[in-house]
């Protein structure tokens, strides 16, 4: 029963995915127009910024939907397909839940947020 239920729900991936992300990228937002020297400075301060992701997740494309809609150029990792992104969070984060930002501050140290509702108003919050 468990084998069925796993490829009832493999299945449903393969088949929804491909959807999920036709749709994300026929509702891209428009993203926000800076000055040149504005959005050097976003991107200066988004090299801090990494977002740990899965492609088809729907609470990452929301992120990425706001990160596109906020002119954010921040580094997308899969964590879905990449061995090695997926265990740098599991050992920054302790879990690999995703979306989770890493957040790198100036004095070294790491935060990492792991909803993306608070992912969101953080990135609201800091750059809109």
């Amino acid at each position: 029963m468990k084998t069925v239920i796993r490829a009832f729900f493999r299945t449903l991936r393969l088949v929804l995915g491909p959807v999920m992300l036709l749709k994300e990228r026929l509702t891209q937002p428009a993203g926000v127009q800076r000055a040149a020297s504005e959005q050097a400075k976003v991107d200066q301060q988004c090299q801090s910024l990494a977002l740990y992701q899965f492609s088809t997740c729907p609470f990452c494309i929301k992120v990425r939907q706001e990160m596109r809609r906020l002119s954010l150029p921040i580094e997308k990792r899969d964590a879905q397909h990449h061995a090695d992104h997926r265990n740098e969070l599991l050992q920054g984060s302790g879990a690999t839940k995703v979306p989770c930002l890493k957040i790198t501050e100036a004095d070294g140290q790491t935060r990492w947020l792991q909803d993306s509702t608070e992912i969101v108003a953080y990135l609201r919050g800091r750059f809109a």
